[in-house]
C-alpha cells in the first residue's frame, strides 16, 4: 500500500516530499511522512472503512491534551479522513529516544501521569465512561455512561468481553458469578471518574529525546485510575520508577494491588477474542482465583 501524496498535500495544505513505511504498527500502515519546508509528521492509514478506528483515537488524542498540564506529550492531530480511498490519521511525529531510559525519565512520566488523572477530574465528567464506543486493538470497546464504577465495569468491560467469547464458542466458567460480584467489588474503595488512557502497555507511551514522557494510541474512557497502573504492569516494559514516580505525586488507594488481577481481565479476554492461543486459559485462571479470592472491600 502507498499513500497518495498528492491529495494529501491538498488535504493538509502542505507539499508532502515523500512517506516512508514505519514498523511498530499491527493494525495500521504506519508512516514517517516528510515536508517541503523540512518537517515531519507520522501517520497512519488502512483500508476506508477503518476510519472509525482512527477517528476514535482522534478523539482520544484531543482528550488526553486536554487533560495534560504539559508536562506529558501527546500527538496532536492534523487530519482524519478518507483520503483517496484510504482512511488516514495524521499527527505530529514523537522523536523517541533511542537507547536505554534513565529513572528520572521515567519516574518524571509516571508523575505526569498522575497529573493528567488529577486534572482530568476537574476538566472532566462527573460519570464513568465514555461518549461514544472507541476501540481496544481492534476490538470494539463499550462505552456509555454509568453512575457507579463497578457497575460500569462489570456491565461495559467484562461482560462485552464474556458475550463475544461465547459468539466463538469460548466460554468461561464462573463468568456469571464473576459479573454478579464485580460492584460490589469495586464500588466502595471511592474510585473517582478520571480520564485514563485505557490501554498503557509499554508500546503506546515512551520518552522523547529532550526526556519528556509521550503517551499515543489511546482507548480512553473516565474510570478509575488504578486501570492505567494496572495494565502498565501487565506485559513488563515499564521501569519500576515509573510507578514511583506516580505514587509519590498522587497515592493509590488502599487495596488497589488485590485489584490489578481484576482489571488486568480485561485485556486477557480481549486478546483471547482478538488473538486465541493461551489467553483464554489465562483468562480462566484468573478469574478462578479471583473467586476464589477477591479484592479486599474496605
Amino acid at each position: 500500500m502507498t499513500l497518495p501524496l498528492r491529495d494529501l498535500a491538498n488535504r493538509l495544505g502542505q507539499e508532502v516530499e515523500s512517506a516512508t513505511p514505519v514498523s511498530g504498527g499491527c493494525i495500521h500502515s504506519a508512516w514517517l511522512l516528510r515536508l517541503a519546508d523540512g518537517s515531519s509528521l507520522f501517520a497512519k492509514s488502512n483500508r476506508s472503512d477503518q476510519l472509525p478506528v482512527l477517528e476514535a483515537e482522534r478523539q482520544g488524542l484531543l482528550a488526553l491534551a486536554a487533560a495534560t498540564d504539559g508536562s506529558l506529550r501527546i500527538p496532536r492531530p492534523h487530519l482524519c479522513a478518507e483520503v483517496g480511498g484510504q482512511a488516514l490519521l495524521v499527527m505530529g511525529a514523537l522523536p523517541l529516544a533511542k537507547g536505554a531510559i534513565g529513572a528520572r525519565s521515567w519516574s518524571s512520566l509516571g508523575a505526569a501521569l498522575a497529573r493528567l488523572h488529577r486534572r482530568s477530574l476537574q476538566l472532566g465528567s462527573a460519570r464513568f465512561g465514555w461518549g461514544t464506543d472507541n476501540f481496544i486493538g481492534s476490538g470494539v470497546q463499550c462505552n456509555g455512561w454509568a453512575d457507579g464504577w463497578g457497575t460500569f465495569f462489570a456491565e461495559r468491560r467484562l461482560a462485552p468481553q464474556f458475550a463475544w467469547a461465547a459468539a466463538k464458542g469460548l466460554r468461561f466458567k464462573g463468568a456469571a458469578e464473576l459479573l454478579e460480584q464485580v460492584p460490589r467489588w469495586l464500588d466502595r474503595h471511592g474510585a473517582a471518574p478520571c480520564l485514563v488512557h485505557g490501554d498503557l502497555w509499554s508500546g503506546n507511551a515512551g520518552v522523547l529525546e529532550d526526556g519528556t514522557g509521550c503517551l499515543f494510541d489511546p482507548a480512553v474512557h473516565h474510570g478509575d485510575r488504578e486501570v492505567d497502573l494496572a495494565m502498565a504492569g501487565m506485559f513488563g516494559g515499564f521501569s519500576p520508577a515509573f510507578f514511583e514516580g506516580y505514587e509519590r505525586e498522587w497515592p493509590l488507594a488502599a487495596g488497589h494491588r488485590q485489584r490489578v488481577p481484576l482489571y488486568n481481565l480485561y485485556h486477557l479476554l480481549n486478546h483471547a477474542n482478538l488473538f486465541g492461543g493461551g489467553y483464554g486459559a489465562q483468562a480462566q485462571r484468573c478469574l478462578e482465583e479471583l473467586l476464589r479470592d477477591p479484592p479486599l472491600l474496605p
